[in-house]
């Protein structure tokens, strides 16, 4: 049975993520902005040779193609992962929301939902499936 190297790729992709955010959250701690943990991780990823786009517009697509509009990601991965950064005490079904109409709106099949905000650092991935 052979494996999808694109599976491969987006969970290798989602565990330096994983990792950078949890060396960012014990070093910087909770606290400051979203714009620093945005600034920090895409530095980092960047130092480890990761394509990181910061608020990178996205067209938002109706279901028969139409253009509905732009939306803005804290990060764009790898062109293939979003990261929605949040700096809060804890993260809520609206953070949840917003991740996955990003997804469905821009297309997009994978995405991190990152809090920094919390004492204990929070990370949920979502996978929009068709």
């Amino acid at each position: 049975m052979a494996t999808d190297p694109h599976s491969s790729s987006i969970l290798a992709l989602c565990d330096v993520i994983r990792i950078t955010s949890f060396e960012i959250h014990k070093y910087l701690r909770n606290g400051f902005t979203e714009k620093i943990y945005e600034n920090a991780l895409a530095h980092r990823l960047r130092q480890k040779g990761v394509l990181v786009e910061q608020q990178r517009h996205m067209r938002v697509f109706d279901e028969d193609g139409t253009l509905l509009g732009l939306l803005t990601t804290d990060l764009f991965v790898n062109s293939m992962l979003i990261c929605e950064i949040k700096s809060c005490s804890t993260l809520i079904s609206a953070h949840t929301a917003q991740l996955l109409g990003y997804l469905r709106g821009a297309r997009i099949e994978h995405g991190l939902l990152i809090n920094f905000g919390a004492p204990k650092l929070q990370i949920r991935k979502y996978i929009l499936t068709q």
